[in-house]
Protein backbone atom coordinates (compact mmCIF):
# COMPACT_ATOMS: atom_id res chain seq x y z
CA UNK A 1 0.00 0.00 0.00
CA UNK A 2 1.48 3.32 -1.15
CA UNK A 3 0.00 5.13 1.84
CA UNK A 4 -3.19 5.65 3.77
CA UNK A 5 -5.87 7.95 2.33
CA UNK A 6 -8.65 7.32 4.86
CA UNK A 7 -8.36 6.00 8.40
CA UNK A 8 -11.29 5.44 10.78
CA UNK A 9 -10.79 4.42 14.39
CA UNK A 10 -13.76 3.52 16.57
CA UNK A 11 -16.25 5.69 14.69
CA UNK A 12 -19.73 5.71 16.21
CA UNK A 13 -22.76 7.87 15.56
CA UNK A 14 -25.72 8.19 17.90
CA UNK A 15 -29.04 9.83 17.06
CA UNK A 16 -31.76 10.75 19.50
CA UNK A 17 -35.21 9.64 18.46
CA UNK A 18 -37.54 12.64 18.23
CA UNK A 19 -34.80 15.18 18.95
CA UNK A 20 -35.25 18.50 17.17
CA UNK A 21 -32.26 19.82 15.24
CA UNK A 22 -31.63 23.58 15.69
CA UNK A 23 -32.63 25.51 12.59
CA UNK A 24 -29.83 27.00 10.51
CA UNK A 25 -30.16 30.02 8.27
CA UNK A 26 -29.17 29.80 4.63
CA UNK A 27 -26.12 31.93 5.47
CA UNK A 28 -24.99 29.32 8.05
CA UNK A 29 -25.59 26.48 5.61
CA UNK A 30 -23.72 28.11 2.72
CA UNK A 31 -20.84 29.17 4.93
CA UNK A 32 -20.42 25.64 6.24
CA UNK A 33 -20.74 24.09 2.80
CA UNK A 34 -18.26 26.48 1.17
CA UNK A 35 -15.60 25.76 3.77
CA UNK A 36 -16.20 21.99 3.90
CA UNK A 37 -14.38 20.92 0.68
CA UNK A 38 -11.06 22.47 1.74
CA UNK A 39 -9.85 19.45 3.71
CA UNK A 40 -6.14 19.12 3.17
CA UNK A 41 -3.92 16.45 4.70
CA UNK A 42 -4.74 15.37 7.25
CA UNK A 43 -8.33 16.13 8.18
CA UNK A 44 -9.20 14.82 11.63
CA UNK A 45 -12.72 14.45 12.97
CA UNK A 46 -12.74 13.44 16.60
CA UNK A 47 -15.29 13.13 19.35
CA UNK A 48 -15.03 11.83 22.91
CA UNK A 49 -16.96 8.84 24.12
CA UNK A 50 -20.54 9.15 25.30
CA UNK A 51 -21.46 6.55 27.90
CA UNK A 52 -25.00 7.12 29.04
CA UNK A 53 -27.97 4.84 28.80
CA UNK A 54 -30.34 7.10 26.89
CA UNK A 55 -33.28 4.92 25.92
CA UNK A 56 -34.37 7.40 23.23
CA UNK A 57 -31.14 7.03 21.25
CA UNK A 58 -30.12 4.71 18.41
CA UNK A 59 -26.61 4.01 17.15
CA UNK A 60 -26.38 4.34 13.37
CA UNK A 61 -22.69 3.36 13.57
CA UNK A 62 -20.85 1.57 16.34
CA UNK A 63 -17.08 1.17 16.67
CA UNK A 64 -16.19 1.29 12.96
CA UNK A 65 -12.47 0.96 12.20
CA UNK A 66 -10.78 0.56 8.80
CA UNK A 67 -8.09 1.95 6.51
CA UNK A 68 -8.24 2.75 2.80
CA UNK A 69 -5.02 2.98 0.86
CA UNK A 70 -4.13 5.67 -1.65
CA UNK A 71 -5.58 4.70 -5.04
CA UNK A 72 -7.75 1.96 -3.57
CA UNK A 73 -11.40 1.58 -4.63
CA UNK A 74 -13.55 0.27 -1.78
CA UNK A 75 -17.21 -0.72 -1.98
CA UNK A 76 -19.52 -0.23 1.00
CA UNK A 77 -22.44 -2.66 0.93
CA UNK A 78 -25.29 -3.59 3.24
CA UNK A 79 -29.02 -3.40 3.66
CA UNK A 80 -30.93 -0.12 3.96
CA UNK A 81 -30.25 1.39 7.38
CA UNK A 82 -26.94 -0.42 7.82
CA UNK A 83 -25.03 2.86 8.29
CA UNK A 84 -23.39 3.30 4.87
CA UNK A 85 -24.68 6.81 4.17
CA UNK A 86 -24.03 7.90 7.76
CA UNK A 87 -20.41 6.81 7.42
CA UNK A 88 -19.92 8.80 4.22
CA UNK A 89 -21.59 11.85 5.77
CA UNK A 90 -19.12 11.69 8.65
CA UNK A 91 -16.18 11.40 6.27
CA UNK A 92 -17.62 14.32 4.23
CA UNK A 93 -17.98 16.45 7.38
CA UNK A 94 -21.72 16.79 6.83
CA UNK A 95 -22.23 15.30 10.26
CA UNK A 96 -19.89 14.72 13.20
CA UNK A 97 -19.17 11.41 14.91
CA UNK A 98 -20.37 10.80 18.44
CA UNK A 99 -17.25 8.79 19.19
CA UNK A 100 -14.01 7.96 17.42
CA UNK A 101 -11.60 9.53 14.97
CA UNK A 102 -11.60 9.88 11.17
CA UNK A 103 -8.50 11.03 9.27
CA UNK A 104 -8.56 11.94 5.58
CA UNK A 105 -5.29 12.67 3.76
CA UNK A 106 -6.13 14.75 0.70
CA UNK A 107 -8.80 16.86 -0.94
CA UNK A 108 -12.22 15.22 -0.60
CA UNK A 109 -15.06 15.27 -3.13
CA UNK A 110 -18.52 13.97 -2.27
CA UNK A 111 -21.26 12.69 -4.55
CA UNK A 112 -23.91 12.20 -1.90
CA UNK A 113 -27.12 14.17 -2.42
CA UNK A 114 -26.55 15.59 -5.88
CA UNK A 115 -28.12 18.94 -6.57
CA UNK A 116 -27.92 20.12 -2.96
CA UNK A 117 -27.42 23.89 -2.93
CA UNK A 118 -29.20 24.64 -6.21
CA UNK A 119 -31.36 27.75 -6.08
CA UNK A 120 -34.65 27.30 -7.97
CA UNK A 121 -34.85 30.92 -9.11
CA UNK A 122 -31.38 30.87 -10.68
CA UNK A 123 -30.66 29.57 -14.17
CA UNK A 124 -28.76 26.41 -14.92
CA UNK A 125 -25.70 28.49 -15.81
CA UNK A 126 -25.83 30.44 -12.55
CA UNK A 127 -26.36 27.27 -10.51
CA UNK A 128 -23.30 25.64 -12.07
CA UNK A 129 -21.16 28.46 -10.68
CA UNK A 130 -23.00 28.55 -7.36
CA UNK A 131 -22.86 24.80 -6.83
CA UNK A 132 -19.26 24.60 -8.00
CA UNK A 133 -18.28 27.24 -5.44
CA UNK A 134 -20.16 25.40 -2.69
CA UNK A 135 -18.25 22.23 -3.60
CA UNK A 136 -14.94 24.07 -3.38
CA UNK A 137 -14.14 24.86 -7.02
CA UNK A 138 -12.49 28.17 -7.93
CA UNK A 139 -14.08 30.46 -10.52
CA UNK A 140 -11.24 29.80 -12.96
CA UNK A 141 -11.69 26.05 -12.49
CA UNK A 142 -15.42 26.27 -13.20
CA UNK A 143 -14.72 28.42 -16.30
CA UNK A 144 -12.29 25.81 -17.57
CA UNK A 145 -14.69 22.90 -17.03
CA UNK A 146 -17.97 24.66 -17.80
CA UNK A 147 -18.46 23.30 -21.32
CA UNK A 148 -17.65 19.75 -20.20
CA UNK A 149 -20.12 20.03 -17.31
CA UNK A 150 -22.94 21.23 -19.53
CA UNK A 151 -22.22 18.62 -22.22
CA UNK A 152 -22.15 15.87 -19.62
CA UNK A 153 -25.50 16.98 -18.16
CA UNK A 154 -27.09 17.28 -21.64
CA UNK A 155 -28.86 20.51 -20.66
CA UNK A 156 -27.44 22.92 -23.27
CA UNK A 157 -30.86 24.07 -24.52
CA UNK A 158 -32.05 24.97 -21.02
CA UNK A 159 -28.87 26.52 -19.68
CA UNK A 160 -30.40 29.99 -19.24
CA UNK A 161 -33.72 28.73 -17.85
CA UNK A 162 -34.37 28.84 -14.08
CA UNK A 163 -33.93 25.34 -12.70
CA UNK A 164 -37.38 25.48 -11.06
CA UNK A 165 -38.68 24.71 -14.56
CA UNK A 166 -36.38 21.67 -14.96
CA UNK A 167 -37.67 18.17 -14.74
CA UNK A 168 -36.37 16.15 -11.79
CA UNK A 169 -34.11 14.21 -14.16
CA UNK A 170 -32.57 17.37 -15.64
CA UNK A 171 -32.07 18.80 -12.16
CA UNK A 172 -30.26 15.69 -10.94
CA UNK A 173 -28.16 15.38 -14.10
CA UNK A 174 -26.86 18.91 -13.76
CA UNK A 175 -26.10 18.40 -10.08
CA UNK A 176 -24.18 15.20 -10.77
CA UNK A 177 -22.29 16.80 -13.65
CA UNK A 178 -21.00 19.62 -11.44
CA UNK A 179 -19.95 17.31 -8.63
CA UNK A 180 -18.43 14.73 -10.98
CA UNK A 181 -16.03 17.29 -12.46
CA UNK A 182 -14.24 17.99 -9.20
CA UNK A 183 -10.64 16.82 -9.07
CA UNK A 184 -10.47 15.31 -5.57
CA UNK A 185 -7.84 12.97 -4.25
CA UNK A 186 -10.57 11.12 -2.31
CA UNK A 187 -14.02 10.61 -3.84
CA UNK A 188 -17.02 9.55 -1.73
CA UNK A 189 -19.94 8.23 -3.79
CA UNK A 190 -23.35 7.33 -2.35
CA UNK A 191 -25.85 5.57 -4.64
CA UNK A 192 -25.66 8.13 -7.43
CA UNK A 193 -26.44 5.49 -10.06
CA UNK A 194 -30.13 6.17 -9.45
CA UNK A 195 -29.72 9.51 -11.24
CA UNK A 196 -31.56 9.98 -14.52
CA UNK A 197 -32.47 7.42 -17.15
CA UNK A 198 -30.58 4.25 -18.05
CA UNK A 199 -28.34 5.94 -20.62
CA UNK A 200 -27.29 8.62 -18.16
CA UNK A 201 -26.73 6.05 -15.43
CA UNK A 202 -24.24 4.33 -17.72
CA UNK A 203 -22.48 7.65 -18.27
CA UNK A 204 -22.30 8.18 -14.48
CA UNK A 205 -20.76 4.75 -13.98
CA UNK A 206 -18.20 5.39 -16.72
CA UNK A 207 -17.26 8.69 -15.08
CA UNK A 208 -16.74 7.04 -11.69
CA UNK A 209 -14.74 4.30 -13.39
CA UNK A 210 -12.47 6.93 -14.99
CA UNK A 211 -11.84 8.48 -11.57
CA UNK A 212 -10.97 5.07 -10.14
CA UNK A 213 -8.60 4.28 -13.01
CA UNK A 214 -6.78 7.60 -12.55
CA UNK A 215 -5.33 6.38 -9.26
CA UNK A 216 -7.57 8.36 -6.94
CA UNK A 217 -9.12 6.87 -3.82
CA UNK A 218 -12.82 6.01 -4.04
CA UNK A 219 -15.37 4.88 -1.44
CA UNK A 220 -18.44 3.70 -3.33
CA UNK A 221 -21.90 2.87 -1.95
CA UNK A 222 -24.39 1.07 -4.20
CA UNK A 223 -27.02 -1.65 -4.09
CA UNK A 224 -26.02 -2.73 -7.61
CA UNK A 225 -23.65 -5.59 -6.90
CA UNK A 226 -22.49 -5.88 -10.51
CA UNK A 227 -21.31 -2.25 -10.42
CA UNK A 228 -19.55 -2.85 -7.11
CA UNK A 229 -17.81 -5.94 -8.54
CA UNK A 230 -16.61 -4.02 -11.60
CA UNK A 231 -15.39 -0.90 -9.81
CA UNK A 232 -14.01 -2.05 -6.48
CA UNK A 233 -10.92 -3.92 -5.28
CA UNK A 234 -12.05 -4.39 -1.69
CA UNK A 235 -15.36 -4.42 0.15
CA UNK A 236 -16.73 -3.50 3.57
CA UNK A 237 -20.08 -5.00 4.57
CA UNK A 238 -21.98 -2.99 7.19
CA UNK A 239 -24.86 -4.46 9.16
CA UNK A 240 -26.81 -2.64 11.88
CA UNK A 241 -23.98 -0.12 12.26
CA UNK A 242 -21.19 -2.67 12.63
CA UNK A 243 -18.59 -4.04 10.21
CA UNK A 244 -19.83 -7.55 9.45
CA UNK A 245 -17.09 -8.49 6.98
CA UNK A 246 -14.28 -6.86 5.00
CA UNK A 247 -11.81 -8.17 2.46
CA UNK A 248 -11.54 -8.84 -1.30
CA UNK A 249 -14.65 -7.57 -3.02
CA UNK A 250 -15.71 -10.96 -4.41
CA UNK A 251 -15.58 -12.63 -0.99
CA UNK A 252 -17.50 -9.81 0.69
CA UNK A 253 -20.27 -9.74 -1.94
CA UNK A 254 -20.64 -13.53 -1.88
CA UNK A 255 -21.01 -13.51 1.91
CA UNK A 256 -23.48 -10.61 1.80
CA UNK A 257 -25.66 -12.16 -0.90
CA UNK A 258 -25.68 -15.49 0.93
CA UNK A 259 -27.00 -13.69 4.02
CA UNK A 260 -29.97 -12.31 2.09
CA UNK A 261 -31.61 -15.73 2.09
CA UNK A 262 -34.43 -15.97 4.60
CA UNK A 263 -33.69 -18.35 7.50
CA UNK A 264 -37.39 -19.25 7.67
CA UNK A 265 -38.82 -22.19 5.75
CA UNK A 266 -41.13 -20.71 3.10
CA UNK A 267 -44.11 -22.43 1.53
CA UNK A 268 -45.74 -21.44 -1.71
CA UNK A 269 -49.21 -20.01 -2.20
CA UNK A 270 -50.58 -23.54 -2.32
CA UNK A 271 -50.68 -23.49 1.47
CA UNK A 272 -49.79 -26.29 3.87
CA UNK A 273 -48.84 -29.73 2.58
CA UNK A 274 -51.41 -32.54 2.60
CA UNK A 275 -49.09 -34.65 4.71
CA UNK A 276 -48.23 -37.21 2.03
CA UNK A 277 -44.76 -35.73 1.36
CA UNK A 278 -42.67 -32.67 2.09
CA UNK A 279 -39.55 -31.08 0.61
CA UNK A 280 -36.95 -30.69 3.36
CA UNK A 281 -33.76 -29.36 1.74
CA UNK A 282 -31.73 -28.59 -1.35
CA UNK A 283 -28.10 -28.10 -2.39
CA UNK A 284 -25.77 -27.76 -5.35
CA UNK A 285 -23.93 -31.08 -5.65
CA UNK A 286 -22.01 -30.31 -8.84
CA UNK A 287 -19.74 -28.42 -8.89
CA UNK A 288 -19.04 -28.97 -5.20
CA UNK A 289 -18.05 -26.00 -3.04
CA UNK A 290 -17.85 -25.30 0.68
CA UNK A 291 -21.02 -23.20 0.35
CA UNK A 292 -23.67 -25.57 -0.97
CA UNK A 293 -25.90 -22.75 -2.22
CA UNK A 294 -23.20 -20.82 -4.12
CA UNK A 295 -22.47 -21.39 -7.83
CA UNK A 296 -19.20 -19.88 -9.06
CA UNK A 297 -19.18 -21.36 -12.57
CA UNK A 298 -21.63 -21.25 -15.48
CA UNK A 299 -21.96 -25.01 -15.46
CA UNK A 300 -22.59 -27.79 -15.94
CA UNK A 301 -24.38 -28.04 -12.61
CA UNK A 302 -26.56 -30.46 -10.65
CA UNK A 303 -29.15 -29.38 -8.10
CA UNK A 304 -30.39 -31.90 -5.52
CA UNK A 305 -33.74 -31.54 -3.75
CA UNK A 306 -34.62 -33.81 -0.81
CA UNK A 307 -38.20 -35.08 -0.44
CA UNK A 308 -39.57 -37.01 2.52
CA UNK A 309 -42.49 -39.23 1.47
CA UNK A 310 -44.92 -40.33 4.21
CA UNK A 311 -47.62 -41.93 2.04
CA UNK A 312 -47.15 -43.62 -1.32
CA UNK A 313 -47.13 -41.10 -4.20
CA UNK A 314 -48.60 -42.39 -7.46
CA UNK A 315 -48.77 -40.57 -10.79
CA UNK A 316 -46.60 -37.86 -9.28
CA UNK A 317 -45.66 -34.66 -11.11
CA UNK A 318 -42.57 -32.76 -9.97
CA UNK A 319 -41.94 -29.16 -11.03
CA UNK A 320 -38.88 -26.98 -10.52
CA UNK A 321 -38.52 -23.28 -11.36
CA UNK A 322 -35.89 -20.56 -10.90
CA UNK A 323 -36.82 -16.97 -10.00
CA UNK A 324 -34.75 -13.82 -9.60
CA UNK A 325 -35.21 -11.24 -6.84
CA UNK A 326 -37.57 -9.24 -9.08
CA UNK A 327 -39.95 -12.24 -9.23
CA UNK A 328 -39.11 -12.88 -12.88
CA UNK A 329 -39.29 -16.50 -13.99
CA UNK A 330 -35.89 -17.51 -15.37
CA UNK A 331 -36.47 -21.20 -16.14
CA UNK A 332 -38.89 -24.04 -15.33
CA UNK A 333 -39.19 -27.80 -15.92
CA UNK A 334 -41.66 -30.57 -15.03
CA UNK A 335 -41.45 -34.36 -14.81
CA UNK A 336 -44.47 -36.67 -14.57
CA UNK A 337 -45.19 -40.34 -14.01
CA UNK A 338 -43.36 -40.56 -10.66
CA UNK A 339 -43.96 -43.51 -8.34
CA UNK A 340 -42.53 -42.81 -4.88
CA UNK A 341 -42.89 -45.24 -1.96
CA UNK A 342 -42.55 -43.93 1.62
CA UNK A 343 -39.01 -42.88 2.52
CA UNK A 344 -36.47 -40.18 1.64
CA UNK A 345 -35.89 -39.43 -2.03
CA UNK A 346 -33.36 -37.19 -3.78
CA UNK A 347 -34.40 -35.42 -6.97
CA UNK A 348 -31.40 -34.54 -9.16
CA UNK A 349 -31.74 -31.82 -11.79
CA UNK A 350 -28.81 -31.71 -14.23
CA UNK A 351 -28.28 -28.54 -16.24
CA UNK A 352 -25.63 -28.08 -18.96
CA UNK A 353 -25.20 -24.47 -17.83
CA UNK A 354 -26.84 -21.55 -16.08
CA UNK A 355 -25.65 -18.35 -17.79
CA UNK A 356 -27.49 -15.80 -15.66
CA UNK A 357 -26.07 -12.63 -14.22
CA UNK A 358 -24.48 -12.72 -10.75
CA UNK A 359 -26.86 -12.26 -7.85
CA UNK A 360 -29.39 -14.03 -5.64
CA UNK A 361 -31.95 -16.47 -7.10
CA UNK A 362 -34.67 -18.69 -5.63
CA UNK A 363 -35.60 -22.25 -6.56
CA UNK A 364 -39.25 -23.24 -6.31
CA UNK A 365 -40.16 -26.94 -6.24
CA UNK A 366 -43.56 -28.58 -6.20
CA UNK A 367 -45.11 -32.04 -6.17
CA UNK A 368 -48.57 -33.18 -7.21
CA UNK A 369 -50.18 -36.60 -6.87
CA UNK A 370 -53.25 -37.60 -8.90
CA UNK A 371 -53.76 -33.94 -9.74
CA UNK A 372 -53.68 -32.75 -6.12
CA UNK A 373 -50.96 -30.47 -4.74
CA UNK A 374 -48.79 -32.30 -2.23
CA UNK A 375 -46.14 -29.65 -1.50
CA UNK A 376 -44.92 -26.35 -2.92
CA UNK A 377 -41.69 -24.91 -1.52
CA UNK A 378 -39.65 -21.77 -2.22
CA UNK A 379 -36.27 -23.24 -1.32
CA UNK A 380 -34.12 -21.60 1.33
CA UNK A 381 -31.44 -20.49 1.41
CA UNK A 382 -31.41 -18.70 -1.91
CA UNK A 383 -28.93 -19.71 -4.58
CA UNK A 384 -26.09 -17.22 -5.05
CA UNK A 385 -24.57 -16.89 -8.53
CA UNK A 386 -20.99 -15.73 -7.97
CA UNK A 387 -19.67 -15.91 -11.53
CA UNK A 388 -17.78 -13.01 -13.09
CA UNK A 389 -19.91 -10.66 -15.23
CA UNK A 390 -19.19 -11.26 -18.92
CA UNK A 391 -21.22 -8.46 -20.52
CA UNK A 392 -19.84 -5.09 -21.52
CA UNK A 393 -19.58 -2.80 -18.46
CA UNK A 394 -22.11 -0.44 -20.04
CA UNK A 395 -24.79 -3.15 -20.01
CA UNK A 396 -25.25 -3.42 -16.24
CA UNK A 397 -28.94 -2.55 -16.35
CA UNK A 398 -30.20 -4.61 -19.27
CA UNK A 399 -30.97 -8.28 -19.70
CA UNK A 400 -30.95 -11.32 -17.46
CA UNK A 401 -28.29 -13.49 -19.06
CA UNK A 402 -24.53 -13.53 -18.57
CA UNK A 403 -23.38 -14.64 -22.01
CA UNK A 404 -20.27 -13.44 -23.85
CA UNK A 405 -20.67 -12.31 -27.43
CA UNK A 406 -18.28 -12.22 -30.36
CA UNK A 407 -19.02 -9.42 -32.80
CA UNK A 408 -17.69 -9.32 -36.37
CA UNK A 409 -18.11 -6.91 -39.25
CA UNK A 410 -17.92 -8.38 -42.73
CA UNK A 411 -17.97 -6.51 -46.02
CA UNK A 412 -20.51 -8.06 -48.36
CA UNK A 413 -19.42 -8.24 -51.97
CA UNK A 414 -21.98 -7.43 -54.62
CA UNK A 415 -22.43 -9.98 -57.36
Amino acid sequence: MAGVAVRAEGLSKRYRIGQRVPYKTIRDTLAGAISAPFRWSPTVLKRSAVRNGDQNAIWALKDISFEVGVGEVVGLIGRNGAGKSTLLKILSRITEPTEGVAQLYGRVGSLLEVGTGFHPELTGRENVYLNGAILGMKRSEIDRKFDDIVAFAETEKFLDTPVKHYSSGMFMRLGFAVAAHLDPEILLVDEVLAVGDVAFQRKCLDKIRDVARSGRTVLFVSHQMNSIRKLCDRGIWLESGYVRHSGPIGDVINAYEASLASPVRERGKGGATNGAAQFVGWEIVEPHTDQLNVLDTQGPMTVKVILEVHRHIRHGVHGIALWNTDDQLIWAWATDGLDLPPGTHAFLCNLPGLPVKPGAYSWQVSLKSDGQLVDDWHCVPQMIIATAPLADPRDNWSGLLNIPCRFDVLEERRS
